[in-house]
């Protein structure tokens, strides 16, 4: 069986591909298989979240390339950056994960946040694709990295001197 145990940089041949849906993506620890049935086991970090397109190294020094898998989610559009804001403030205040995009917004598929959305005026639509939610101001795990290379820093402060 294969043991996931540390991120690594990607390699041009992986191994394989790990393709998780987003709630397994979040889990460190996670007994699961590859594209090709095979077996493996994920032993990382705790609290940081595996991104499509990351790379895992194996115990025996294999490298797997990880793949947001497609899932349920609600592709939110509003008929102004004002809406869609406003979109975002009422979802955020509810605490769900959120994946912002250049003039949408993304959330797991539930019909109680799709009526909400619907009353404030958005449109809208189910599909079925990556789900990569921001990872909060916190940095719980690795965002949209930054020109360093840090992912998931919203709140970088630098000391100006």
């Amino acid at each position: 069986m294969l043991t996931l145990i540390a991120r690594c940089e990607p390699v041009a041949e992986p191994y394989g591909e790990l393709v998780l849906p987003y709630d397994l993506r979040i889990r460190s620890r996670l007994r699961t298989r590859l594209a090709t049935g095979e077996e493996a086991v994920l032993k990382t970090e705790r609290g940081a979240v595996l991104r499509g397109g990351e790379y895992l190294r194996a115990e025996d020094g294999r490298v797997v390339r990880v793949v947001a898998a497609a899932e349920k989610v609600m592709h939110i559009t509003c008929a102004d950056q004002f809406e869609l804001t406003r979109a975002a403030y009422h979802l955020g205040n509810r605490h769900v994960p959120v994946e912002i995009g250049d003039g949408y917004l993304r959330i797991a598929a539930d019909h109680v946040l799709r009526d909400m959305l619907l009353g404030l005026g958005a449109r809208v639509e189910e599909l079925e694709a990556p789900f990569e939610p921001e990872s909060g101001a916190y940095g719980g795990g690795p965002g949209h990295p930054d020109e360093a290379g840090h992912g998931g820093k919203i709140h970088q402060y630098e000391k100006n001197e």
